[in-house]
């Protein structure tokens, strides 16, 4: 009972801290997953409830990248705590380990792990395909039509949009000059007016574009087909309006435009395709093996060279490659190096577009394989960070937000840039990508494993390093000394 009432006391003040800094965490990469997708949601008139739905998807898909970074903060505060109260010292007085001090702790964080699993093979196929499904429809919401000045604007489909001046206060277009690609470029339409606006329908489907004082220029190339003097049309107006289909409400687009990537998949679906494209790709190599083998470079000039008698063909020992070319003339010879080059040139279009065609193929395979592997390694990332932020914590002794939020972030970074790195290798085709995929975990779990052992046999590590005042103290002292 009483081990019992301590894995309470213990869990109970893990919690605490565990759910903080989840929520800390998700709040920080929530506001840089934002600020990478700012230009998609600013300006566009969406409604409060399509940005509080991207908001509750994004937020859901970075828990794989929050939860580890969690797990590392708060198991060194804990422990930090732990050790800071010393707490930690009179549990180790009593008798009781630290390996089963570290018991509950470890049974949560298996349970985190393997919920981390079951919640990247299930939940993040359908939150990634709710989240890219809302951002493909917000690309396509065409945004509030703000022509600037002095420069062409596009953002109209089939019109560019000249303005030389404006005047904000009546919201007048100064000097416009207008092209319409509607029926194609070579029968495009140009206007010139002195001045206009541009305006909304009500039902957000159209702009109105009022034109005053200009003229327009339009060829007839369409009503006179075949002939060579295209006429042209030449329009003076005072007042004018075009109207111009431009639909400006949120439409959402079909979840089946994503539900083919990669993202949106589960541990099923990602090896029947990764079967599937290795299946395909070993075909498309085999096919052009044989393609080349047999119809670019052997038996090209016969149709079965199998049942050709070799008796039958004429003595060719006598003679050499340069008796055969000096035999021709010049412009016999021209046309051999003529055909040899098209041959060559042929071949090399062919080998490199088989290339292409594979790498594409062999890049969606790879893409799949890697996301198959990120099932697993968020779960054995919360282990890890759990086997360096506990014994660190309980090694350092020191709680709060200070020590432990600097070499959380600095651990993290490292993490970060390992596993980014060997993603970037597995995703290029560089390394394998069970290597590049899991070189993260490798590269960290030896310092876990250091670490348990110290903090298990009570040894000290010293984080001067980490402490700006023993820095300053040492350049004081380098200071003095040489003086």
């Amino acid at each position: 009972m009483r081990i019992k009432r301590l894995y309470l006391f213990l869990i109970k003040d893990y919690l605490g801290s565990f759910f903080a800094t989840f929520f800390i965490c998700l709040f920080v990469v929530l506001m840089q997953f934002l600020w990478r997708y700012v230009d998609e949601m600013v300006g566009k008139g969406l409604d409060f409830t399509v940005l509080a739905s991207f908001l509750y998807y994004a937020a859901l898909s970075l828990i794989p990248m929050a939860l580890p970074l969690a797990v590392l903060l708060s198991s060194l505060m804990t422990f930090g705590n732990l050790g800071e109260r010393l707490e930690l010292l009179a549990m180790k007085a009593a008798g009781i380990s630290l390996f089963r001090i570290m018991r509950p702790f470890i049974l949560f964080i298996l349970l985190i792990s393997v919920g981390a699993f079951f919640f990247s093979n299930n939940a993040m196929p359908v939150i990634q395909t709710k989240l890219w499904t809302l951002l493909l429809s917000m690309r396509q919401k065409s945004p509030e039509v703000e022509i600037p000045a002095g420069e062409f604007y596009q953002g109209i489909n089939n019109y560019n949009i000249y303005v030389r001046s404006k005047d904000n206060e009546r919201k007048l277009l100064k000097d416009m000059m207008i092209y319409d690609f509607t029926n194609g470029f070579e029968n495009a339409v140009v206007m010139s007016a002195d001045s206009g606006r541009i305006k909304m329908s009500a039902d957000k489907k159209n702009l109105i574009l009022e034109l005053h004082s200009g003229e327009s220029f339009e060829n007839l190339r369409q009503q006179q087909r075949g002939q060579k003097n295209v006429p042209y049309r030449r329009e003076t107006f005072a007042y004018k309006e075009i109207l111009i289909e431009f639909d400006s409400n949120f439409n959402m687009m079909d979840a089946s435009v994503v539900s083919n990537r990669y993202l949106a998949k589960d541990m099923e679906a990602l090896t029947y395709t990764i079967d599937s494209l290795t299946a395909y790709s070993d075909s498309l190599v085999r096919k052009n093996v044989n393609e080349f083998q047999n119809r670019r470079y052997f038996g090209k000039d016969f149709l079965n060279p199998e049942k050709i008698c070799r008796d039958s063909l004429p003595d060719y020992s006598a003679y050499t490659t340069d008796s055969f070319w000096n035999a021709k003339s010049l412009q016999q010879q021209r046309e051999i190096l003529h055909r040899a080059t098209m041959t060559a040139s042929q071949n090399k279009s062919d080998i490199a577009f088989f290339f292409i065609e594979k790498e594409s193929v062999d890049r969606v395979n790879r893409r799949h394989d890697i996301e198959r592997h990120r099932k697993f390694t968020l779960s054995f990332a919360c282990l890890v960070f759990f086997f360096i932020g506990a014994p660190l914590g309980a090694i350092i002794r020191k709680g709060g937000l200070g020590i432990p939020v600097v070499v959380s972030v600095f651990l993290f970074i490292v993490y970060y840039i390992v596993d980014n790195t060997g993603y970037k290798m597995a995703r290029d085709g560089i390394w394998p990508v069970g290597q590049g995929i899991w070189l993260s975990t490798v590269v960290l779990m030896p310092l876990g494993i250091y670490l348990t052992y110290k903090a298990a046999t009570d040894s000290m590590i010293s984080l001067d390093v980490l402490n700006p005042k023993k820095w300053w103290s040492r350049i004081k002292k380098r200071k003095t000394g040489s003086h």
